[in-house]
C-alpha cells in the first residue's frame, strides 16, 4: 500500500454534449444549448461506479457535484478540501481544486471528464507533474492518454496503484485539432505530459491522425458495406475520416465528419442523408431497424462510446451485435499491434454481450476477424 489518499475532482458537465450531438462540453454556451436539447449529465453516475470498485483507500475530494457527490452515491466516506466560490463549474474551479487535492497531500488524483477536463489538470499541475493522475472517462472526446477504458477499469488501476502494483509513465494530454478540422480533418494537438499510473489494458492509448484511406481502398470498403445491407435499408455512420470517405464514395452528400448520420440506401441511386448530426432522441424511433457502421479511432481501438454517445444501450440492443458494420483498412487494424477493439458505451452488461470476434470490413469482399472487448 502506497499510504497516500486519492484525490477526486469531478467536472459534472463533462459529455453534456455527447448525447445531443454536440461533439463536445466545453463552454457555458454550449452547456446551456445541450441542457435545452433534453442533455442529462452522466459525470456523476461515471465517478460513482469507479468509486463503488475501490478497495478501501482514504479519499479526498471537493464539495458537491465537483467530487462529494459521487462519493456519497458510493455511500464511502471523505474528506472534503475544496468548495468552490461559486454554483457554475468551469475550467478555473477545476484548476482551483486540483490544486487543492495535491496540496492536501493527494497522492493519486483521480478526475473525471474529457479532453478539456484533462487540459485543465495539466494547467493546475504545471509543466512538470509530480502526483500522477488517471482520468476516468466521462468526456465526449477522449484523445488524450490519460484516461483510464471505462469506470470499472479505473478503479482496477487505482486499487493496484494503492498496492504499489503499477508502474508510473509520462502520457500525452490531447485535444482535437479545430484548425485541421476546418480544413477536412480529423487530428489531435499536443498539449502536454502528465504522469499517469499504468496498467496493462486498462489505461487507453493517445488517439493518432491520418490523412485518410486511399481512394481504391475506400472504394472497396463502400463496396462492402453496401453488399452487407443491401439495396435499401436504413444505415446509421458514425464518426470519422474513413465512414466520412466511404459515404462520399456511396455518393452520400452533406454528410458530417464528426457526427453520426442517418442514411437511406436507394437501389440504382446515391444514398439520402435523413438526419444530419442526429441526436439520441432523434434516433430513438426510427422506423425500421437500422445497420450501424463504425470505424474504430486511429492508435486507440474504440469503436463505441469516444465521440458517438449518440447510439445509446437502447439502440445498440435494438439493432443487435449481426448489424453492427465495423470499417477500417488493414492499416489502421495492423497500426493496433494486435490491442483489440474497445467498447465504453457506458453499460458493461452490453459491453460484455458485445463483445467477442467481429468481421471487419476492409475492401470489396475483404474482411478480417478482429476481437471486441470492453
Amino acid at each position: 500500500m502506497t499510504g497516500s489518499p486519492i484525490g477526486l475532482v469531478v467536472n459534472p458537465v463533462a459529455g453534456l454534449g455527447g448525447r445531443v450531438g454536440l461533439k463536445g462540453s466545453d463552454g457555458g454556451d454550449l452547456q446551456r444549448r445541450a441542457l435545452a436539447l433534453g442533455a442529462v449529465p452522466e459525470a456523476l453516475c461515471r465517478a460513482t461506479l469507479t468509486l463503488r470498485q475501490l478497495n478501501g483507500a482514504e479519499l479526498l475530494t471537493v464539495a458537491g457535484p465537483m467530487g462529494e457527490d459521487a462519493v456519497r452515491a458510493a455511500g464511502l466516506p471523505a474528506r472534503v478540501v475544496h468548495r468552490p466560490a461559486g454554483a457554475a463549474t468551469t475550467a478555473a474551479d477545476t484548476r482551483a481544486a486540483v490544486r487543492a487535492l495535491v496540496a492536501a497531500g493527494a497522492g493519486l488524483l483521480l478526475f473525471c471528464g474529457g479532453d478539456g477536463t484533462a487540459r485543465d489538470v495539466l494547467d493546475a499541475l504545471g509543466p512538470s507533474p509530480g502526483v500522477p493522475v488517471l482520468g476516468i472517462p466521462a468526456g465526449v472526446k477522449m484523445h488524450s492518454a490519460v484516461f483510464a477504458l471505462h469506470p470499472r477499469a479505473a478503479a482496477e488501476v487505482a486499487n493496484a496503484w494503492a498496492r504499489g502494483a503499477v508502474r508510473l509513465d509520462s502520457a500525452e494530454v490531447v485535444d482535437r485539432d479545430e484548425t485541421a478540422l476546418r480544413a477536412g480533418l480529423l487530428s489531435a494537438r499536443l498539449y502536454g505530459r502528465l504522469t499517469v499510473p499504468v496498467l496493462p489494458a486498462r489505461v487507453q492509448q493517445r488517439k493518432t491522425g491520418s490523412g485518410g484511406p486511399g481512394p481504391s481502398t475506400v472504394a472497396g470498403i463502400a463496396a462492402g458495406l453496401a453488399a452487407r445491407v443491401g439495396g435499401d435499408g436504413l444505415l446509421l455512420l458514425g464518426p470519422g475520416s474513413t465512414t466520412h470517405a466511404v459515404a462520399t464514395a456511396l455518393g452520400a452528400t452533406g454528410t458530417s465528419l464528426t457526427g453520426v448520420d442517418l442514411l437511406r440506401l436507394r437501389p440504382g441511386r446515391p444514398p439520402l442523408v435523413q438526419l444530419r448530426d442526429a441526436r439520441a432522441d432523434q434516433l430513438s424511433g426510427l422506423p425500421g431497424t437500422p445497420w450501424i457502421a463504425l470505424s474504430p479511432i486511429g492508435g486507440q481501438g474504440f469503436l463505441l462510446g469516444r465521440g458517438n454517445q449518440q447510439l445509446t444501450p437502447a439502440l445498440l440492443r435494438a439493432a443487435g451485435r449481426e448489424r453492427l458494420l465495423v470499417l477500417a483498412t488493414e492499416a489502421k487494424l495492423a497500426a493496433l499491434a494486435g490491442r483489440p477493439l474497445l467498447l465504453d458505451t457506458g453499460d458493461p452488461e452490453l459491453d460484455d454481450a458485445l463483445s467477442g470476434h467481429v468481421r471487419v470490413i476492409t475492401g470489396h469482399r475483404s474482411s478480417a476477424v478482429y476481437r471486441l472487448t470492453s
